[in-house]
């Protein structure tokens, strides 16, 4: 299988189910941004971090090419003629919620209680989760956009926002786990 198809070369990609759309179409932006989150949290998990984080972020990397698929393909192409699911995967079940949800309540209770906003920043790994926050916030923004056009499936822009407060905590944690200051943002006075 060749890398290039040389289809893509006049701006149209396809969709899962042979859809043709411009590729700048916001399902297309919904799941390359997913993809790029993706690889921000690949990074992350390329750090000296606790095993423990790594096998959290390939979990987290598995359901994002699941929600990656499941952003591909167009309400209209979901199923086969034969009526089955186009995508024959397991989809996003309140289970994947679950575990972030679980892994926020682990290391929220290690951490001091918030009492300002955070500057990004303190050290390269917690860099890269504030990134990866952003990103998340983006994909969800772009989905919750998709969702007012074509209805998407729910657990994906829950899967979202929850995986944007895991990656929050999971910055703060690692501020804490690596020594680095956490620098609260306090307005200037006029």
């Amino acid at each position: 299988m060749k890398v290039y198809t040389k289809t893509g070369d006049k701006g149209t990609t396809a969709l899962f189910g042979g859809t043709r759309v411009p590729k700048h179409h916001i399902r297309i932006e919904s799941y390359g941004t997913v993809d790029e989150l993706n690889s921000y949290i690949g990074l992350i998990r390329d750090q000296d971090i606790n095993p423990l984080y790594k096998n959290v972020l390939i979990e987290v990397q598995d359901r994002l090419f699941t929600l990656g698929a499941i952003l591909a393909t167009p309400p209209e192409k979901e199923v086969l003629k034969n009526g089955q699911q186009r995508l024959n995967i397991n989809r996003i079940a309140p289970e994947d919620i679950a575990l972030l949800e679980n892994e926020i309540d682990t290391m929220d209770t290690a951490l001091p209680p918030m009492t300002h906003f955070v500057l990004p920043g303190g050290h390269t790994t917690v860099s890269y989760c504030h990134i990866a926050r952003c990103v998340c916030r983006r994909a969800e923004r772009l989905a919750t956009h998709l969702n007012e056009i074509e209805v998407i499936d729910e657990l994906v822009l829950t899967y979202l926002n929850r995986l944007s407060d895991y990656l929050f905590v999971l910055a703060r944690k690692l501020s804490l786990d690596l020594n680095a200051d956490e620098v609260k943002w306090i307005p200037r006075k006029n």
